[in-house]
C-alpha cells in the first residue's frame, strides 16, 4: 500500500489548491490530515474520500493553498489609530520621555482593535475544487499501487512456487527417514538384554511412524498454494484474504518441522519458512 498521489486544482487566476498524499504499509488506515484553516469545515468530506478511495495504509494528506490575490485581509483602523497614537504621545509628553515615532507605531499597532481581519468564506466554487483535487490525488495513488500490485503479485505467486518446490523436495528424504527411524531403533533395542515381542514390536513401530508421517500435511499445504493463486488471480481486494491463506500455509509448514525427525527435512522447512515470511510482508502492500 505504499503509493503517491498528487491532484490539483485552479479557481480562476486567483488560487491554486494542490493536494499530495503518500502511504506507507499498515494493516489499517491511519489518516494524518493537513490542510488549511479555511478548509475545516471541508474536513469531514475530504476524510471520507481518502477513506473510501484508500482503505489501508499510514497516510499523511498535506492540502495547501497558492493565493494570487495582492489584497490583504487584514485592515487598519485610522480612526482609532490616530486616536491610540495621540494618547500615547501626549502621555509620553507629559512624563517627559522621548521616543521616535520608530518605537511608538509598533506598540501603538498592537493595541487592541488597531489591526483586525477579516475572515475569509469558503465559496461553493472552491469547496468543489478542494474535493476534486483530493479524488484527482487518490486517482493517482490507486493508479500507483496499481502498478506495484501487478509486481507483488508475481513476485508472491514466484514465492509459492517455490514452497511447493521444496515441499516436492521432501518426498524422497521422507521414505529414507523410515527407514532411518526403524534402523536406529532395532540398533537400541539391540543393545538392550532383553526378549522383543516382535509382533508387538511391529504395531508400535507402525503407530510410531503414523505419528511423524506428514502427507496430509503436504496434501493441505498444496491446497493452500492452489487456493492462494486462485485467490490472487481472480478477486479485487485480496490482501487480507491472502495473509489469512499465509497463516494456513504457515500452520502446516510449522507441522511439517515438528514432525520431520530429519536433517534434510528440516532444512526445507526453514527454506518454506523463509519464502512464507516474505510473502507475509509483501501481502501488507496489497489491499
Amino acid at each position: 500500500m505504499t503509493g503517491f498521489g498528487k491532484g490539483e486544482a485552479l479557481i480562476g487566476d486567483q488560487k491554486k489548491i494542490t493536494v499530495e498524499i503518500r502511504s506507507l504499509n499498515s494493516k489499517q488506515l491511519d489518516l494524518n490530515l493537513r490542510l488549511p484553516a479555511i478548509y475545516r469545515a471541508s474536513e469531514h468530506e475530504v476524510r471520507s474520500i481518502i477513506t473510501r478511495r484508500l482503505q489501508r495504509g499510514k497516510v499523511d494528506a498535506f492540502i495547501t493553498v497558492e493565493s494570487q490575490q495582492t489584497k490583504s485581509p487584514a485592515k487598519i483602523n485610522h480612526e482609532l489609530f490616530r486616536a491610540y497614537l495621540r494618547q500615547v504621545t501626549d502621555a509620553l509628553t507629559f512624563s517627559g520621555i522621548e521616543a521616535s515615532f520608530d518605537a511608538i507605531v509598533p506598540a501603538v499597532m498592537r493595541l487592541p482593535e488597531v489591526v483586525s481581519s477579516e475572515e475569509e468564506s469558503l465559496s461553493e466554487e472552491e469547496s468543489k475544487a478542494l474535493l476534486a483535487a483530493v479524488e484527482q490525488a487518490c486517482d493517482g495513488m490507486d493508479a500507483f499501487r496499481e502498478q506495484e500490485g501487478k509486481i507483488l503479485i508475481t513476485d508472491l505467486l514466484h514465492r509459492i512456487d517455490l514452497i511447493e518446490q521444496y515441499k516436492e523436495e521432501v518426498i524422497p528424504f521422507e521414505e529414507q527417514r523410515c527407514e532411518t527411524i526403524r534402523r536406529r531403533i532395532l540398533e537400541n533395542l539391540a543393545k538392550i538384554p532383553v526378549e522383543v515381542d516382535s509382533n508387538r514390536f511391529e504395531q508400535e513401530m507402525i503407530f510410531y511412524l503414523e505419528k511423524l508421517d506428514i502427507t496430509e500435511e503436504k496434501v493441505r499445504l498444496k491446497n493452500h498454494c492452489n487456493y492462494f493463486r486462485e485467490v490472487a488471480a481472480g478477486e479485487e481486494g485480496v490482501g487480507r484474504k491472502l495473509g489469512f491463506i499465509a497463516q494456513e500455509l504457515g500452520r502446516e509448514i510449522n507441522t511439517m518441522g515438528s514432525k520431520a525427525n530429519e536433517t534434510n527435512i528440516q532444512i526445507l522447512v526453514v527454506k518454506m519458512k523463509d519464502e512464507l515470511e516474505k510473502i507475509k510482508e509483501q501481502v501488507l502492500n496489497i489491499l
